[in-house]
C-alpha cells in the first residue's frame, strides 16, 4: 500500500474512519465483535490477506492433515505478504481456535502487520505479549480441526459481518477493526487526518468550557480562524 497512506492511518481512530466511510455510503465496514489482545499503543494497518474456514467434517480433518505442506492454514502463515494483515473468516464462532501462538509468532517474524479473526485464538495470553497486533473475539483452546476446516486463501470473505476483499486496507485501534476498500483508501486516510485535527481542537475547546453547539459539527464560522491558528501552533 501507499506508504504515506499507511502513515496517515497509523494516527487516526476507527471511529473517525467510520464517519469518513459513512459519508461515502459505506455502513458495514467494522468487523463486529473483535477486540485487541494486549493493546500495543499503535494502530494495526495493512492490506488484507484472507483465509476462509468452513465447518469441519470429521473424515476430512484428523490431526494428520497438519502434516500436509499444502494445508491452507499453514500456507496462509507462510505466504501472507510482509506488511499485510491476515484476516480470517472463522464463521463468527470461537468453539475452536483460528490459530495459536506458534503460528501467529511465525506470521510476526515474517513481517506480518497483524492478524484478525472473528473467532478465537488459543494461547491468547502469549499472543497478547507479541509485538504484532492481533484481534479476536475471545480465547479458544481447541485446535481449529475440532470445528473448522481451512479451505481457501486470498478470496473475498466475511469477517465479523464485514465484507473483506483481498487488498482492502485493514485498520485496528484500541477499540476494534475497520475495512477500507482499497480504491478509496488514500482519500479516506487524508480526510481522516483532517477530521482528527479538528476533533483534537474540539476536545481542547470542550475541556476549556466551550459549548458543543456550533463547534461540533462546525456550523459557526467564528471557529474556523481559531482552528487554523491552532493548527499552525500545533503543527497540524
Amino acid at each position: 500500500m501507499n506508504p504515506e497512506t499507511r502513515e496517515k492511518l497509523m494516527g487516526v481512530s476507527v471511529a473517525t474512519l467510520c464517519s469518513v466511510l459513512f459519508k461515502r455510503g459505506l455502513r458495514n465496514q467494522v468487523i463486529q465483535g473483535v477486540h485487541p489482545l494486549g493493546w500495543k499503543g499503535k494502530n494495526m494497518v495493512g492490506p488484507a490477506f484472507t483465509l476462509r474456514y468452513i465447518p469441519a467434517r470429521e473424515d476430512r480433518n484428523p490431526m494428520s492433515v497438519f502434516t500436509d505442506p499444502e494445508h491452507p492454514q499453514r500456507v496462509a502463515i507462510e505466504t501472507c505478504p510482509e506488511g499485510a494483515v491476515l484476516v480470517m473468516d472463522s464463521r463468527k464462532q470461537a468453539m475452536a481456535a483460528s490459530a495459536g501462538d506458534i503460528l501467529i509468532t511465525r506470521l510476526m517474524m515474517r513481517g506480518g502487520a497483524g492478524a484478525v479473526t472473528d473467532g478465537g485464538f488459543r494461547d491468547a495470553a502469549t499472543i497478547a505479549e507479541l509485538e504484532m497486533p492481533a484481534y479476536h473475539t475471545r480465547p479458544s483452546s481447541p485446535t481449529n480441526l475440532t470445528n473448522n476446516e481451512a479451505i481457501a486463501l486470498n478470496e473475498p470473505i466475511g469477517c465479523g459481518d464485514a465484507p473483506v476483499f483481498p487488498g482492502d486496507i485493514i485498520v485496528g485501534d484500541a477499540d476494534c477493526v475497520i475495512v477500507i476498500p482499497a480504491d478509496i483508501a488514500d482519500d479516506c486516510a487524508e480526510e481522516a487526518v483532517q477530521m482528527t485535527a479538528y476533533e483534537d481542537f474540539v476536545i481542547e475547546k470542550v475541556k476549556a468550557g466551550t459549548p458543543i453547539i456550533g463547534l461540533y459539527p462546525r456550523t459557526k464560522d467564528e471557529y474556523l480562524p481559531e482552528f487554523e491558528a491552532w493548527r499552525k501552533t500545533n503543527n497540524r
